[in-house]
């Protein structure tokens, strides 16, 4: 391969992952059907061990998403809470914590929240149940009984998904908070198993929104990696 073909690529490829984002605020329009069809098809690629491809996928718009959004809201105010994997604020170590809180401080502040205004930070986590006003939403589901292993396959399958998206020109968001209502999202959409690892809202974003012009810091290369030779 060339050296000029190489740096296309290499360039390519910075220039799709780098430019990946959360979008927290979208445009009404939905998603063309063949631009979903190709996105999802291409994120089917993704790799997983022994090529199990333990990974089911949901996707909601018009009046399915309009329905399950509901469902949600309604069990997030009666706190039906339904986790299929494990979360605790203290599983964060301190550095992770600080990261979060100056994202946190990033978002909120886009928004015009104050760093205290926990209503108005709750009442932000309720809204987000409606996608962001996202046309789509996507369920990703782990099945089988690979445990963690599978839920890694499911994870590599997600950032998959997140730059397909981005190669079509399409705005996504990774949703934790909507696997903490896993079995409202199984009865509305009669599912009868899988274990829910995330929900990503996508769609086109509204570029106009302050919250979609936040951007986030990453840890330098030498905090996260070693090279042993």
């Amino acid at each position: 391969m060339s050296l000029l073909v190489l740096t296309e690529l290499s360039d390519g490829a910075e220039k799709l992952i780098r430019g990946r984002h959360a979008t927290r605020a979208f445009r009404p329009e939905a998603v063309p059907e063949d631009t979903m069809r190709a996105v999802f098809s291409l994120a089917g690629a993704a790799p997983s061990n022994s090529n199990g491809q333990p990974w089911q996928v949901e996707v909601v718009s018009g009046a399915a998403r309009e329905r399950l959004a509901g469902a949600l809201r309604e069990a997030h105010a009666e706190k039906r809470v339904s986790v299929d994997f494990p979360y605790a604020e203290d599983m964060y170590s301190q550095v992770f914590q600080a990261r979060r809180a100056a994202f946190g401080a990033q978002l909120y502040g886009a928004l015009g929240i104050a760093a205290h205004d926990h209503e108005a930070r709750a009442a932000y986590d309720a809204e987000s149940l409606r996608f962001y006003g996202a046309p789509h939403a996507a369920f990703l589901f782990v099945t089988g009984d690979g445990g963690a292993r599978s839920a890694a396959d499911v994870g590599a399958y997600m950032q998959t998904l997140l730059l397909a998206m981005t190669a079509y020109g399409v705005a996504s968001c990774p949703q934790g908070l909507l696997s903490f209502y896993a079995d409202t999202v199984r009865d509305e959409l009669a599912l009868g198993g899988g274990q829910l690892l995330v929900g990503i809202s996508f769609g086109y974003a509204d570029e106009a929104a302050p919250v979609n012009h936040v951007t986030t810091g990453r840890a330098s290369l030498e905090e996260v990696t070693a090279f042993h030779s």
